[in-house]
């Protein structure tokens, strides 16, 4: 396979069509090498539109998301950055170029073990993995410019919210399958939060985070 070619046509087959237009975007998928971060029994899915299969029943997400994400989280180099979700580094990676510092929190130690790695091997710096449970956020690294959670939550913890700064942005998508948004909240003074829907989607539930109790009669 191509690599190259393969890239090529992921970014303009799949991401541009989704209204991902920010060059620093496009440009940073070209750099950041996708298939480094993706286990190498699925090395040749590298850059389908399809979630990846990387350990312990967790999964990496469409290219076209992590990419929208990227563009609509509008990064500064001096934001500091808390993702939810590591799984195998990648999103870390990409968010690492755009900021200052990354934070990431994983529950699997495992996958803890497998971004270290990849990211060491992508020669990214500007990146801490933490071990822990990151549903209710990780306060003790915070406050956050921007805040970016890998998997769905059934509403928005408040603890997430709590942690951004004002004028920081938290990418979340809400919901249950089969309906669920993508949604970008901004804190726009302390308190006060705007809520921009971005797009439906369904993606695995974020680890730890509990379904919402459904009604019983």
């Amino acid at each position: 396979m191509n690599i190259e070619q393969a890239r090529f046509n992921m970014i303009e087959q799949q991401i541009r069509p989704w209204d991902v237009l920010d060059p620093q975007v496009l440009d940073l998928l070209f750099v950041v090498k996708r298939e480094d971060f993706v286990p190498q029994a699925y090395r040749n899915l590298a850059f389908a539109d399809m979630e990846i299969p990387i350990g312990g029943g967790q999964l990496m997400l469409a290219p076209k998301i992590e990419a929208k994400t990227l563009q609509e989280l509008s990064l500064k180099k001096t934001d500091k950055v808390l993702e939810i979700g590591t799984g195998s580094g990648y999103m870390a990676a990409l968010l690492a170029a755009r900021s200052e510092h990354v934070v990431t929190v994983e529950s699997r130690p495992e996958l803890v073990e497998m971004a270290k790695q990849n990211l060491e091997r992508a020669g990214v710096t500007n990146v801490t993995v933490e071990l822990g449970d990151g549903a209710k956020g990780w306060a003790q690294r915070g406050p956050y410019d921007a805040i970016v959670v890998s998997g769905s939550v059934p509403v928005v913890p408040d603890a997430l919210l709590k942690q951004l700064r004002v004028g920081g942005k938290l990418a979340v998508v809400v919901g249950e399958a089969p309906v669920m948004e993508a949604q970008l909240i901004t804190c726009t003074a302390d308190g006060i939060y705007n809520t921009v829907n971005l797009f439906e989607t369904v993606i695995p539930a974020l680890d730890g985070v509990e379904a919402k109790a459904s009604f019983t009669f």
